[in-house]
């Protein structure tokens, strides 16, 4: 490519700076769901796609809607009133080349599965459907149709997106504690703690401040008292966990959780947070696709982002999720593989219609810890090139779900 822009990030590398906020959405959140949810059925299309034409097929899920339900809590275990209602949107190819496709039971049997997997209290009668996918318009299905034998894809977007690396440690800790409060172990030793896990981390200087929100379920607290007990438990396990990575830190930095900060003794069920399913989605929050965790996992307030949910999108022609992605994966290739780059940001836009490993620009903004930027300008060149040039093999990763979005 000629139109690889290198410039060097007139900056200060953010793990540097005074101000740092870092959010992460787990598991059992409503906006989660849907983002991990969508892109299992864009995931599952491919695969049907695939095994019955040899080739994959128009289709965006990216527009899906989780609307809460109802329920009545009650300590000992609660009851739902009102079942969630889950909305799939967007498009997806019907048939083609005289070979039909059952859309309605791949989603289903998607959505049941996932959240059969995924979340413990989350029975199948807990949740409506509402299909709403429908055939895509003429133009970008026939994207599909242009091409020839081992070429790529056109774009069907005109579409930027940005990729950084490497992580800070602020926006490792926060994702890492959401992981580590989902992971089988935790969930063996604390039952009663629910999926929905939200992780908010500020960095002031070197002092590191997480506020965690994750429900316990009602079936496991019989009493007021009993929820804090079990509360001040889970809250030093936390800050454990939390301490023990910071030490391994070079410049150690001083940590800190809260954690439910809205609880209040004696207001019984108004002043704690429990949920019967483990999820807000029960009763209190809706979700939707693209308001959660960009494609590293976080939401990384201090970084540049793309608008584009990269969730559901299909992962052949459409550089809203080929391109977020791929940027991350060049950024660090660039970062672990080129010797003194500190930082770097890498930029790609597409124009729609024109080939995915032939952006209209490629721009790399980076942070030298020693030498010059001339002298790694080849070799970042070599890494752009080289990723543009095994572009089909990347995106054959997502349709296969291989390179994590959320």
């Amino acid at each position: 490519m000629s139109n690889i822009v290198i410039e060097s990030l007139n900056a200060q590398p953010l793990q540097e700076q005074k101000l740092e906020i870092v959010e992460r959405k787990g598991l059992g959140h409503p906006d989660y769901i849907c983002d991990s949810l969508m892109d299992k059925v864009s995931v599952n299309l491919c695969s049907e796609y695939l095994k019955k034409l040899g080739y994959i097929l128009h289709h965006n899920t990216d527009k899906g809607m989780l609307v809460s339900g109802k329920v009545e809590g009650e300590l000992g275990g609660g009851d739902i009133v009102d079942p969630m209602l889950l909305v799939f949107g967007d498009r997806a190819t019907f048939e083609a080349d005289g070979v039909e496709f059952d859309i309605e039971n791949i989603v289903t049997s998607t959505a049941k599965e996932w959240f059969s997997d995924n979340l413990r209290f989350v029975d199948p009668s807990h949740i409506k459907y509402q299909i709403e996918l429908k055939s895509g318009s003429s133009e970008l299905t026939d994207i599909f149709g242009r091409k020839k034998k081992n070429e790529v894809l056109g774009a069907n977007d005109t579409s930027a997106a940005v990729g950084f690396a490497p992580s800070t440690f602020t926006e490792w800790i926060v994702h890492e504690t959401e992981k580590h409060l989902n992971s089988s172990t935790f969930k063996k030793e604390y039952p009663e703690s629910g999926e929905d896990v939200k992780v908010m981390g500020v960095r002031n200087n070197n002092n590191i401040h997480l506020t965690v929100a994750m429900p316990l379920i009602d079936s496991y607290i019989n009493s007021e008292d009993e929820y804090f007990k079990r509360k001040n438990e889970i809250m030093n396990e936390i800050d454990e966990f939390v301490s023990k990575y910071a030490e391994t830190e070079n410049n150690l930095p001083s940590t800190s959780i809260s954690f439910n900060t809205l609880d209040e003794p004696g207001k019984g069920l108004n002043g704690i947070y429990t949920t019967v399913t483990g999820t807000s989605a029960e009763d209190a929050d809706c979700g939707q696709v693209g308001r959660g965790n960009r494609v590293n996992g976080i939401i990384p307030l201090n970084r540049p982002s793309s608008a584009e949910a990269a969730a559901g999108k299909n992962p052949v022609s459409h550089v809203g999720k080929i391109y977020n992605a791929l940027s991350h994966r060049i950024a660090y290739r660039i970062y672990n593989e080129i010797p003194d780059v500190s930082e770097a940001y890498v930029w790609l836009l597409s124009d729609i219609g024109k080939p995915i490993d032939a952006p209209r620009m490629a721009t790399t903004q980076i942070s030298m810890e020693a030498g010059t930027l001339d002298s790694v300008k080849t070799d970042v060149h070599e890494v752009i090139n080289s990723e543009l040039e095994n572009i089909q093999q990347f995106c054959m990763e997502l349709a296969k779900g291989k390179v994590p979005l959320y």
